[in-house]
């Protein structure tokens, strides 16, 4: 049974009113029939009256004085000083960096909590809504272990706060997201990146592969799209691996390397300023920083240096006794049955081989990179047609 629709406290006033009233001779039983309620809600009211008189009648609040599963301020105030440090960092990362900070802390708060907790603090801002294309994973598929393919690029041109000119070059690990170099440099040529990817070399040893865009200095427009530096790489033993034209995606990890690093470091006031806030956030991302697609690991906890050394002396390219090779002159042209045959700049100075594949054609290719097809009947050159290579069976193994 149930009070009347009334307001309640009134109803168990005028109930309390008549209980009292020494003319009103009427039993329990009688009262709490004639207010609709039952006589166990009749002697609690009765109770509460008697605890407290008319006002302790009000409604009471529902909710649990004590909550089992609440979080501990000294523990919200963990998370919020972690997200004050971080604050491009989400609640998982959070609470695994939390996590290692103070092992002897076993009641850390659940992911959704600790984002409660970040949101009810006002650290959390709401992300617009993006309509995004499914990635094309297939060029990545290959990348199972550290060094079977390594990643490359130069993040967009802008200027430091003193206006200098920064196009930040970027070489990192594919399968364990460990990034070798991130320098502020101010040029796309061949002659900037080479050092850093020399020195990536000498520290970590040589990849089976590097992925990059088709824009300089990784590729070119010439025959097997050659640079001075990508043909550096194929002497070194490194196939080089080009994303198709206008598709980023498909070199997804290198680009969400770039975002994060735009979000934590942004722009600063000069080119040296620049150099010294990216060698923090690659410390950081590098030794710090858990990644979810690596089970909470750091990059430096996967990551595992190659087992080809850079090499001393790099001699030059060979081929089987059935090639045919010709020198690469300065201007890029090979001299063949009497003709100058242009092949690519890139590869001036170099050893290219020509291969029998018919009655009348003739493979050109600078190691195993295919450049080539050589008509003697029509005394020209036609690009050959473009094959998916092996994955590596082993790291730093081609095939």
């Amino acid at each position: 049974m149930a009070w009347k629709e009334t307001r309640v406290f009134d109803e168990k006033v005028r109930f309390m009113a008549a209980f009292l009233d020494e003319n009103d001779h009427r039993s329990m039983t009688e009262l709490c029939h004639a207010f609709g309620v039952s006589r166990n809600t009749g002697y609690e009211v009765l109770a509460r009256f008697r605890e407290g008189g008319f006002e302790a009648l009000r409604a009471r609040p529902r909710a649990p004085l004590h909550h089992a599963n609440i979080t501990a301020p000294e523990l919200e105030d963990l998370v919020v000083a972690a997200r004050l440090a971080h604050s491009k960092w989400g609640p998982k990362k959070l609470l695994e960096i939390l996590r290692v900070r103070h092992p002897k802390i076993s009641n850390w708060p659940a992911v959704s909590t600790a984002g409660q907790i970040l949101k009810r603090r006002g650290l959390v801002v709401p992300r617009k809504t993006r309509h995004r294309t499914p990635p094309y994973t297939q060029p990545l598929a290959h990348a199972l272990r550290p060094n079977d393919v390594w990643t490359t690029d130069h993040k967009g041109c802008f200027r430091t706060g003193d206006r200098a000119y920064c196009v930040p070059l970027t070489i990192g690990d594919a399968m364990s997201r460990f990034h070798f170099e991130l320098r502020a440099v101010t040029s796309t040529s061949v002659d900037t990146a080479w050092p850093h990817f020399e020195h990536a070399f000498r520290v970590y040893g040589l990849p089976a592969r590097i992925r990059s865009d088709n824009g300089a200095p990784f590729a070119s427009r010439g025959l097997g799209g050659l640079t001075r530096l990508s043909a550096w790489w194929i002497k070194l033993g490194i196939l080089p691996e080009r994303i198709e034209p206008g598709c980023p995606d498909q070199n997804g990890r290198h680009e969400r390397f770039h975002l994060t690093m735009d979000q934590e470091v942004g722009i600063r006031a000069s080119l040296a300023a620049q150099q010294r806030a990216y060698d923090f956030f690659l410390a950081e991302y590098n030794h710090v920083r858990p990644h979810e697609s690596l089970g909470m690991r750091t990059p430096a906890s996967v990551y595992e240096s190659s087992h080809r050394p850079y090499p001393s002396k790099l001699r030059p390219m060979e081929y089987p006794s059935r090639f045919e090779v010709r020198l690469v002159r300065r201007k890029g042209e090979v001299k063949w049955q009497g003709d100058l045959m242009y092949l690519s700049e890139g590869l001036a100075g170099e050893l290219v081989g020509f291969e029998r594949v018919s009655d009348r054609e003739w493979r050109v290719s600078f190691g195993p990179v295919p450049l080539a097809v050589y008509d003697e009947k029509t005394r020209k050159l036609r690009r050959p047609p473009r094959r998916q290579l092996p994955a590596p069976e082993a790291p730093g193994e081609i095939k």
